[in-house]
């Protein structure tokens, strides 16, 4: 089957270490993909070169289950992780720089070889990689820019602080 190779990414309305400690945290993936059931440590915390992560998935209508192994880990900066077992041996990777106006811009790669998928949804499959992607990195970026910055009251705090605001 023909490889995967995807890379997708979005510019966020944060710091670039906020970015990165969210979106790098696997007790968040659940919170901003969509497709991920599940998370669990195989190797006990904090994240680092070596940390093995089992994931419980849903991707084109199956279940899936793999094994992440973290191959390299410089906080706010890149993530990488692979997995050589399960229907879809993949690497992921994700990278922060720093955008204008002190926002991120974040990347996110998956490439790989879905040999655990039918010849038939080859042509298929990089087509929905990318598709759960966007969404996914679309989904991170709504999720973290509704978050008030540290040390700011978000608006939508505000809008309902202020029927009670003295003035």
């Amino acid at each position: 089957m023909a490889p995967v190779d995807v890379t997708t990414g979005t510019v966020i309305g944060r710091p670039r270490q906020e970015v990165a400690a969210f979106a790098s945290d696997p007790e968040n993936a659940t919170r901003w993909y969509k497709n991920i059931e599940r998370v669990e440590w195989e190797t006990e915390p904090p994240l680092r070169v070596g940390s093995r992560l089992s994931f419980v998935a849903r991707f084109l209508r199956r279940r899936i289950a793999y094994t992440y192994e973290v191959r390299e880990h410089i906080p706010g900066e890149r993530f990488v992780m692979s997995t050589a077992q399960g229907p879809f041996p993949m690497e992921t990777t994700y990278a922060w720089e720093d955008a204008p106006d002190g926002r991120t811009r974040m990347t996110l790669r998956n490439r790989g070889e879905p040999a655990g998928f039918s010849t038939l949804a080859a042509p298929f499959m990089a087509a929905a990689v990318r598709r759960a992607n966007r969404k996914d990195m679309a989904r991170l970026k709504a999720l973290l820019e509704s978050r008030p910055l540290n040390g700011e009251v978000g608006s939508r705090v505000r809008a309902i602080l202020s029927p009670w605001s003295c003035t």
